[in-house]
């Protein structure tokens, strides 16, 4: 059995090449995702903005489950 020492450096310096650049990506993905996030999105508005909050009537009037799950595939909300 021939055995080249060539080939088997050149794979493994393939298989470090490929988990350096993946943890590398994976680095500068979760860096853009913490830059690009809000900071505490439940805070309180600042300046002119408001936090509005709207409750849902129809929940409250004693409707079945039937006519609650028919009304989500309706508007699908």
């Amino acid at each position: 059995m021939v055995v080249s020492v060539r080939r088997w450096l050149r794979r493994v310096l393939f298989v470090l090449l490929l988990c350096f650049f993946t943890i590398t990506m994976y680095g500068g993905c979760r860096f853009i995702a913490v830059w690009i996030a809000p900071q505490d999105p439940y805070r309180v508005p600042q300046g002119q903005a408001l936090k509005v909050f709207q409750h849902d009537y129809y929940q409250d009037n004693g409707s079945s489950v039937y006519e609650r799950l028919r009304l989500f595939y309706w508007y699908g909300e």
